[in-house]
């Protein structure tokens, strides 16, 4: 029998070897900008065309390389950051595998340009598909440049899984924003197609949150600083009234690199436990510097993923830094009425020797009971048994809001109806200012009210054929948006506009201005609003039959929606109910999530048994 094991070729293994760790534009991004932080570059420049496919190109001041480096960077396994085994525990630096490069180089056309600050001359190097075309001296500025150009031009099956341009460039923007937002000291800009996205000078590591994401982030943060033999903690929780729907904006750094670690990520929100509600998620951007020993980053290609030693210590540590940050911070600003207030000791009295505080008094009336307690609308009580009925309606939460022509209809199941026109005389009821209860045939009928209305508004707008009535604002209202989610909200203009809105771009920056919206819509918070429209698009995107309509309709029904517990009057409940039988989904919200139950007789027959 012949042999059948052989030995890869290298354009092959390196193809492999590359769909570990390029598998689109910004894996690429990643692994260039890493090594020009690594080069010592104090400036660096990325430069996009098409959102990567065409061209990729990282510029920056680092040291450079020699000419022979320059050809061996592109081997595979050459690294200059370990030279043993035991280095892999001693990693300060972001690469180390020596993988990057050649798998890069394998599935694109790659022109690099570099120069050591001592030399006079630089070396450029052309290598297409593992096969170097040409190396020759050139002149060019100290430092290192990298350009990859027509990415997976030999792999057409990996090119064809690439999305839509804006989706794969906001994959780019969201590995540039991990790279910058931990080093700080080092000045960045951000091309793509010839526009100038980012602009980012050396600064702190706030100023570097509100160059990424606007300045009103200044005031949505709590700084954190907390230092044990285990973990450094720093960096800003966001407040409690600034979560959002998504754990988009959660970013956790070990030693300058961005990771992904479920247990520390939930450490976190542990610490906004009673504080933020079920399905909501706190903003945080926190770097963690341990000891590299205590840390293994070498378990997954492209090193978000890294296993700790003390990882319950860390958890308990995260959690408790966080929980400090914002205890101590909410309670600062909700204090400090007057900061230039000051305490004056040596205005205050001295106390004599023999003096002796007096104990503290309760005044109360042993018999007291308010079942028993006459109503001041002097209403007459037989003995001291009989309670009072009102007593117990305010025990209970009822309303007297009602008039007594509402309060005195029957509770009872509406007369048949043969459309979907209900009955006027039908009686809802609300239950905890959440659920509509009303009876029917086929048993109790409990709607909650927030799903229902959003279900309603939904369908309002995603079957409007002519364009939505607009409600112009008495003063045009302004906000700004981070670059990529710019050009994003931009592609919603004309939907938008069909919707109710006039929004409008100006020249072409990241800011807006809105001068109508449709009718009852919410103004306040019209940049929260955005943002989170901008944020479901990008998820709506991302899946292969994503509708942007959906998107949209549902980001609006969300806002305008009668929120979970608002106190509804009969007539506003009749007419949710009464609307939502219309739909042609009435059971689910544009979520998914269930909208109506019915407790039907035998349940409730059960329930009043105590069987259930």
């Amino acid at each position: 029998m012949s042999d059948i094991i052989n030995i890869l070729p290298d354009n092959v293994a390196n193809q492999i070897a590359a769909g570990e760790v390029v598998d689109r534009p910004a894996s690429a991004v990643k692994e260039l900008i890493e090594n020009a932080i690594d080069a010592g570059a104090s400036t660096i420049q990325l430069i996009v065309k098409d959102a990567g496919r065409t061209l990729i190109q990282v510029i920056d001041n680092g040291c450079g390389m020699s000419d022979s480096d320059a050809r061996l960077c592109f081997e595979r396994h050459a690294t200059s950051k370990i030279h043993q085994a035991d280095d892999l525990f001693a990693i300060r630096t972001m690469g180390f595998r020596g993988e990057a490069l050649a798998s890069i180089a394998a599935i694109a056309q790659v022109e690099l340009k570099t120069r050591m600050h001592d030399e006079e001359l630089g070396t450029c190097v052309e290598i297409e598909g593992c096969t170097i075309k040409s190396q020759q001296p050139c002149s060019c500025s100290p430092g290192t440049s990298f350009s990859v150009k027509n990415l997976f031009f030999n792999v057409p099956a990996r090119r064809n899984f690439l999305k839509k341009d804006s989706i794969e460039l906001s994959h780019i923007e969201e590995v540039f924003r991990r790279i910058v937002m931990t080093h700080c000291d080092i000045s960045f800009s951000f091309h793509s197609n010839g526009k100038l996205l980012y602009d980012l000078h050396a600064c702190n590591m706030l100023q570097r949150i509100c160059q990424i994401f606007g300045q009103q982030y200044a005031e949505r943060l709590y700084p954190v600083d907390e230092s044990s033999d285990v973990v450094t903690v720093k960096g800003y929780v966001g407040k409690p009234e600034y979560v959002r729907k998504t754990r988009g904006e959660q970013y956790l750094f070990v030693n300058g690199r961005y990771i992904k670690h479920p247990a520390l990520s939930a450490a976190v929100e542990r610490a906004y436990t009673n504080l933020i509600p079920d399905r909501l998620y706190p903003s945080y951007f926190l770097t963690l510097s341990v000891d590299p020993s205590r840390i293994d980053v070498n378990i997954h290609p492209t090193k978000t993923e890294v296993k700790f030693v003390d990882e319950q210590a860390m958890f308990a540590i995260l959690r408790a830094a966080a929980r400090k940050a914002i205890g101590q911070f909410s309670l600062a600003t909700e204090i400090e009425f007057n900061p230039s207030t000051e305490i004056r000791f040596d205005e205050i009295p001295p106390v004599s020797n023999n003096y002796t505080p007096p104990i503290p008094t309760i005044n109360y009336t042993p018999n007291y009971n308010p079942f028993n307690e006459t109503p001041s609308s002097g209403t007459k009580r037989t003995g001291g048994s009989q309670r009072q009925t009102d007593k117990w309606e305010s025990f209970y939460g009822s309303s007297k809001k009602e008039s007594t022509v509402e309060a005195e209809l029957p509770l009872e199941a509406p007369k048949e109806t043969t459309s979907n026109e209900l009955p006027s005389d039908m009686v809802c009821l609300q239950v905890k200012n959440r659920y509509i209860a009303c009876a029917t045939q086929a048993g109790l009928l409990l709607i909650d009210q927030q799903r229902a209305h959003e279900r309603i508004i939904y369908e309002r707008f995603a079957n409007a054929e002519n364009d939505l009535p607009a409600q112009q604002l008495m003063f045009p209202l302004n906000f700004t948006l981070s670059p990529a989610d710019s050009d994003l909200l931009g592609e919603l203009v004309d939907d938008l506009h069909h919707n109710g809105f006039a929004i409008e771009r100006m020249d072409n920056s990241n800011t807006f201005v809105v001068t109508a919206t449709p009718a009852d819509f919410d103004e306040n918070d019209l940049q929260g609003f955005f943002e989170e429209m901008v944020t479901d698009y990008k998820g709506c995107m991302m899946q292969k039959f994503g509708d942007r309509n959906h998107s949209l309709c549902r980001s609006i029904a969300r806002r305008m929606a009668v929120k979970s517990g608002r106190e509804l009057k009969l007539q506003e409940m009749q007419q949710i109910v009464a609307d939502l039988m219309k739909c042609t989904s009435p059971a689910l919200s544009p979520d998914g999530d269930p909208v109506i139950a019915i407790v039907n007789e035998e349940r409730l027959a059960n329930i009043m048994k105590g069987k259930i």
